[in-house]
């Protein structure tokens, strides 16, 4: 749990980034590639990401974010100004701190990569390697997919937006159930770990991102300006990139695109629970759409212990072969 704790005056200063921060979600797609349980929504976008991704790349930053903690000195800021403002504030970072912040990385037994032990030592090489990393990274994996990551954040935004003119920061902090809970003085979150974080007057930036999944992001050194970086749910129709489910434009039309993606997920078989994790909506919500899919004689259902399992019938796998 992530418990973030406001004063009066930290309420007034609640701000909403503007857009999607590049160095975040450069960062937040290592943990997308390295996952093997990925949501459906990111399952078109992984298959491509691995095949575009380079080698190169990925040998200087997969090191920097094992799982877990990544060093904060990798999501500064500036990146608010760009990606080229983000890499400059990157590659200035202090020796101290690349020390500092490299060092939690290292676990008993275990050496860390040469590159990586030099990008501690401030080699000045090693540095210039790990802004060439991000920015090949970023181009090949996130900036193709651009215009879906705006799309989503857009929307995003305009439900914060109309909560914060609604209500004010207390409104918008309200906007975040059921995946965060707002009581005064207290924004507590799902998080990996238990952590606290006290604002002291120096407000919070709410960042919604694309790459973000099931819980949100914090910087690990409370001393650096607070930031929350939080996942912007995934409208299934905006996602341009496709998926391993699929939902083609027939099929969309005909159940619509959630019950679309909803049928091609279930084809192996699935639980409510595993599609509400891949779909990325609630249970409640999944439990609505496969009884209208299950009513049609799509799908059938059926209760293994306290889990239900989901299958596709043979008309709904008809359906299925004839989209492909």
């Amino acid at each position: 749990m992530l418990r973030i704790h406001f004063t009066a005056e930290d309420l007034a200063r609640v701000r909403l980034a503007s857009g999607p921060d590049p160095l975040w979600e450069t960062v937040l797609t290592l943990f997308r590639l390295r996952s093997r349980n990925t949501p459906l929504a990111f399952e078109g976008w992984r298959r491509e990401a691995i095949g575009r991704s380079q080698r190169s790349a990925l040998d200087m930053l997969m090191p920097l974010t094992p799982g877990g903690y990544f060093p904060d000195f990798l999501t500064p800021g500036e990146a608010a100004l760009g990606l080229e403002a983000g890499i400059d504030a990157v590659l200035s970072t202090g020796i101290k701190r690349l020390q500092t912040e490299i060092s939690l990385l290292e676990v008993p037994n275990q050496r860390l990569p040469p590159q990586i032990q030099a990008l501690a030592g401030g080699d000045v090489e090693t540095l210039r390697r790990l802004g060439d990393a991000l920015r090949d990274h970023h181009r090949t994996v996130v900036a193709p997919y651009w215009s879906d990551v705006e799309a989503h954040i857009e929307v995003d935004r305009l439900k914060r937006t109309r909560a914060l003119m609604e209500g004010g920061s207390e409104r918008l902090l309200e906007s975040f159930r059921p995946n965060m809970r707002w009581s005064y003085p207290v924004l507590e979150a799902d998080f990996p770990v238990d952590q606290d974080l006290y604002l002291q007057g120096r407000g919070l930036l709410l960042v919604p991102s694309y790459f973000s999944w099931n819980t949100p992001d914090a910087l690990y050194d409370s001393s650096l300006s607070p930031v929350l970086v939080y996942p912007v749910q995934h409208d299934l129709k905006l996602t341009a990139k496709g998926s391993g489910a699929g939902t083609g434009e027939n099929l969309s039309a005909l159940l619509g695109a959630t019950r679309a993606w909803i049928l091609g997920a279930v084809e192996a078989g699935c639980t409510t629970s595993e599609l509400a994790r891949r779909v990325g909506v609630n249970a409640s919500s999944i439990s609505q759409h496969t009884a209208v899919l299950r009513d049609a004689e799509l799908i059938r259902t059926t209760r293994i212990g306290k889990a239900v399992m989901h299958t596709v019938t043979p008309l709904g796998r008809s359906l299925l072969e004839i989209k492909n």
